[in-house]
């Protein structure tokens, strides 16, 4: 008897774990299976890439944030591009994704050849321009395959596939780090998880912009999208969170590399130690993306961002603090890595489905276009500050960390009316809306 015992409790908690696995379209999880592939390619330079330039290549760290913020330049361009390509009937999301791709694979390439300041700003500026061609249809589709009820999970399968393949990369760019030293190597790897990804969507993804209504011009599309406050003032806000991102994906392994006096090393951190720190974050991301997004479908957005907002000021002063201790800084760093990885992980989704409801079904492309400047803008001006913070004395390196905790405040600054909050006040109207459209879907089904 128990032999069948064990059987039963066995299938009760496989089916209790499948419980956890959204009912999404195939689609959504092939493209996740894509999107995987795509970011364990990027996983290999997301901790290297600054340290590599600085350390091997000899550049200073000014330049290399300028370098690394120059894609953001191209990368509204490549925006603009994507937006109305995306919501065209002539192109599409798909052609528009097989485009990004194949810029993308040669950006790396260049970058795997890069020797100096300005072949360094030329490769990123082709990187920029694949990336900025990227976002805005890749959004598009999950929004196009799901509806409001499913999004927020929907995006939350997609950036847990981010996470995990993010993961993976980094753990095995340090794995070769320490076995080679080759960092140009990991360029090149980046190149062909690229051309991987272009063969996914080319053989697996149909083009998913099915609107029947007679499109609009390119310029009455992006004035209808301009002209939509709720946007606007989304975008301003979403800025400040695509800064602290960029903060963290380029300039914060080169200060724990360089500016840690507790780190073990003459320096600071040890790279094999700095890349298992990023991988626990990507880990600790994916492990509760899933999770905590089914969890905020049962609370405010307003108080979820503000609580993320919370959790970046944390995260930041703790980083400051790894490079007062002196000794054992890997503890302060690997905390303030994993409050930073709950913070991404609670805004993110939100704030992906939140322009998927906003945007008509015929804009979808220019919204995320539009939304997707954020983190083009953010991308410019992370590395680029912080760059030139880590150029100046340790100790105002180190207090950079203190000042951007506290610029979390901005994110509280009253709107033009001064009667209330500009987020928290969209944040509000973007809940009614999201009701609405919830009560919409169950009166349908």
């Amino acid at each position: 008897m128990a032999q069948p015992l064990n059987l039963l409790s066995l299938r009760k908690l496989l089916n209790k774990l499948l419980s956890f696995i959204p009912a999404l379209r195939r689609e959504i999880w092939i493209l996740a299976t894509g999107r995987l592939l795509l970011h364990i390619g990027q996983g290999f330079t997301l901790v290297y890439a600054s340290i590599f330039f600085v350390n091997q290549i000899g550049l200073s760290a000014t330049q290399v944030g300028i370098a690394l913020g120059s894609a953001s330049i191209s990368g509204v361009l490549g925006r603009l591009i994507s937006g109305t390509l995306a919501d065209s009937k002539f192109w599409g999301r798909k052609k528009t994704l097989l485009l990004s791709a194949a810029v993308s694979a040669l950006a790396s390439l260049c970058l795997a050849f890069t020797y100096n300041f300005p072949t360094l700003v030329i490769a990123n500026l082709l990187m920029g321009l694949g990336t900025g061609l990227y976002w805005p249809p890749t959004e598009a589709v999950v929004t196009d395959l799901t509806t409001p009820v499913q999004r927020n999970e929907a995006f939350s399968v997609t950036r847990l596939a981010d996470s995990l393949g993010l993961g993976l990369g980094v753990i095995g760019a340090g794995q070769l780090i320490a076995a080679s030293g080759s960092y140009r190597t990991l360029f090149v790897l980046k190149s062909i998880f690229y051309v991987i990804f272009f063969v996914v969507i080319y053989l697996a993804i149909a083009e998913t912009n099915n609107v029947q209504e007679v499109p609009q011009s390119p310029t009455q599309s992006w004035k209808q999208a301009l002209s939509d406050r709720f946007l606007m003032i989304w975008l301003l806000g979403n800025t400040l969170f695509t800064t602290y991102d960029a903060e963290l994906n380029s300039i914060m392994p080169l200060y724990f590399a360089n500016f840690v006096p507790g780190g073990g090393t003459e320096t600071g951190l040890a790279p094999e130690t700095i890349s298992l720190i990023f991988f626990w974050h990507v880990a600790f991301s994916a492990i509760f993306q899933l999770p905590v997004a089914r969890l905020l479908n049962h609370f405010q957005r307003t108080n979820i961002l503000m609580v993320s907002l919370l959790l970046w000021s944390g995260g930041f002063v703790l980083v400051w603090l790894t490079g007062v201790v002196s000794n054992l800084a890997v503890i302060p760093a690997l905390c303030a890595l994993l409050v930073l990885a709950l913070a991404k992980v609670i805004y993110i989704p939100s704030a992906s489905s939140l322009v998927g409801d906003l945007a008509p079904q015929s804009l979808r492309g220019v919204y995320f276009s539009l939304e997707s400047q954020c983190w083009a803008v953010g991308y410019f001006i992370g590395p680029s500050l912080g760059g030139w913070a880590l150029d100046q004395s340790p100790e105002f390196s180190s207090g950079f960390w203190l000042v951007t905790a506290s610029s979390v405040g901005l994110g509280w600054l009253p709107d033009t009316s001064g009667s209330k909050h500009a987020i928290t006040w969209f944040m509000r109207k973007r809940a009614e809306c999201y009701a609405d459209a919830r009560a919409i879907t169950q009166l349908a089904i």
